[in-house]
């Protein structure tokens, strides 16, 4: 059945565009800006009459576009996935903000863009940063978090998994408005010896309760870890708390078993045709299928809108048994290419979304943030820069809004997105001293010009592909082509604004520091847990990628 919504939506989409090019992308602008303030009016007026819908982010971590069965994944193996986008949305293009973990996951969490957040390194130009145990900063005090907003209207927001946003005690997710967390801050890397690196910890709220691959176990050689299934417990515990109460609430499900090295729990290993990230895939899969049930046993399947995407793109350097697929995109994980940034997406929401729809909207997890807060009946911040959109009408009413989408890699605009065109004005996949040492972020994917191993800059002559004649980004449009001259055109004053209106934040991801290690988290003394840091001796993050 998806497959003929597939086929239904894409006549309707040549439609809009058949149109579209006859009346003119400026008027098209003005009909989107009408429904959406329209559709919002409405939906506020439903608000004020009763209470906001509960709102669960399944976000995954380096699950790739091409793993799902509904887009196609051969071995099907996603049953519960492909059924939850038969019963709600299903969003070919989606992106995330970033194609890594830590400054994806702050801007969804924020809405704004990892530039603005601060979520970016200025030690070198075009350097993918995150969070790693010797970063000295993470989210800044001055980011107004999803949680924090959510509370005004009687939220309660828990996380279950991987932050990823700071491990120092400012930095960690109840200091920034959630009520609850059962996870970890970091990656699972490892086991450490503790010695010169500890293991990362994990917090049940603000106290650690042990570490990984110590009280958390992780078997890096057979890939067992029952971590998947204590997050699937800690989650449904949440829901049957939340819906005895009464109050709306926010859960993020952040679990991390598709990132190297995946896991998964005994009784899924070794029953997948694509190897253990497989096995990884279908215990997310089956968990996803849980907890979509808990909500219809509790009766509050129409009072909450789910969403269902991942951090970035398939970590596919990773090789085929450690990392997922990235279907008909370009490289994966780090780049800017398709592959880095373009992300499963499905929403769900029994009664209120249409079930078996297809939307061809451009969207962003920094979406997530201004539609969840429209959903909650409350506007996004009014004192700073918000780039994620309100797609309640994409949703409820299957309008569609004309935005671009804009893909950095560290400080540098790489290249925008405006409707099936897009522009790189700089490419790079890695540097040819990293991949020299094996490190391929492309393997079997070289384009000559395009996945350069030096930064190449096309300021001057954006490198333009047409992604749906092109969707991997092989045959760059010929700059001596009319079509070149007319995209260039539309797409230069897009660009030139966007840069002429940003104001970066400041950077969080410049510093690291040995001392500044998990050593001690809040609760250690009371496990016997406690290590000893080192001296502070700060340097500045050498970010290679």
């Amino acid at each position: 059945m998806i497959i003929l919504y597939f086929l239904h939506e894409l006549s309707h989409d040549i439609f809009l565009f058949a149109v579209g090019a006859a009346m003119g992308l400026h008027l098209i602008q003005r009909i989107s800006l009408l429904l959406l303030s329209f559709t919002c009016g409405s939906w506020s007026e439903t608000l004020r009459n009763g209470s906001p819908p509960n709102i669960i982010i399944m976000l995954m971590d380096d699950m790739g576009w091409g793993d799902l069965g509904v887009f196609g994944q051969p071995s099907k193996e996603t049953p519960n996935l492909d059924r939850m986008a038969a019963e709600g949305m299903l969003f070919p293009n989606f992106y995330a903000a970033n194609p890594l973990c830590s400054p994806s996951r702050a801007a969804l969490l924020t809405g704004r863009l990892p530039v603005r957040n601060g979520f970016y390194t200025t030690n070198a130009h075009a350097r993918n940063a995150y969070t790693p145990q010797e970063i000295v900063g993470g989210i800044s005090k001055d980011e107004i978090l999803l949680p924090q907003m959510l509370r005004k209207m009687g939220y309660v927001s828990k996380i279950v998994g991987k932050w990823h946003l700071g491990h120092r005690p400012q930095h960690l997710p109840l200091e920034h408005g959630f009520d609850g967390w059962f996870g970890a801050p970091n990656c699972h890397f490892g086991p450490y010896n503790n010695s010169f690196r500890p293991n990362i910890p994990v917090y049940n709220n603000s106290q650690m309760v042990g570490r990984y691959y110590e009280e958390f176990g992780i078997n890096v050689k057979t890939g067992e870890s029952n971590l998947t299934q204590i997050y699937l417990q800690e989650s449904l515990a949440f829901l049957r708390d939340q819906a005895s109460t009464q109050h709306p609430f926010f859960l993020y499900w952040a679990v991390d078993a598709t990132h190297a090295p995946v896991y998964a729990s005994k009784h899924f290993l070794g029953r997948s045709q694509r190897g253990r990230y497989g096995d990884a895939v279908m215990e997310l899969d089956y968990s996803v299928g849980v907890i979509l049930k808990e909500l219809r046993k509790l009766g509050i399947a129409q009072d909450t809108f789910v969403f269902f995407t991942s951090d970035n793109g398939a970590a596919v350097m990773s090789g085929p048994n450690q990392s997922g697929s990235n279907g008909p995109f370009l490289c994966g994980k780090e780049t800017t290419f398709e592959g880095g940034m373009r992300e499963p997406a499905i929403a769900w929401w029994p009664g209120h979304i249409p079930a078996g729809k297809v939307s061809y909207q451009l969207g962003s997890v920094m979406d997530l943030f201004t539609t969840s807060l429209a959903l909650a009946g409350l506007p996004p911040p009014d004192d700073r820069a918000i780039d994620g959109l309100d797609l309640t009408p994409v949703l409820l009413n299957s309008s569609l809004i004309n935005r671009p989408i804009f893909y950095y890699r560290g400080n540098e605009m790489m290249a925008v997105r405006v409707g099936e065109y897009k522009a790189h004005y700089w490419t790079w996949s890695n540097s040819w001293e990293e991949f020299n040492k094996g490190i391929n972020f492309c393997p079997g994917q070289e384009v000559a010009g395009v996945t350069t191993h030096t930064q190449k800059e096309h300021t001057m002559q954006p490198l333009i592909f047409h992604l749906g004649r092109d969707p991997g980004e092989k045959y760059p449009i010929s700059v001596l082509s009319s079509e070149y001259q007319a995209v260039l055109q539309h797409i230069s004053p897009v660009v030139e604004q966007h840069k002429k209106d940003l104001v970066p934040g400041m950077p969080q991801l410049n510093m690291c520091d040995l001392a500044v290690m998990n050593w001690a988290p809040a609760g250690c003394e009371k496990m016997g847990k406690c290590l000893k840091a080192p001296k502070s001796q700060p340097w500045k993050c050498d970010w290679p990628h």
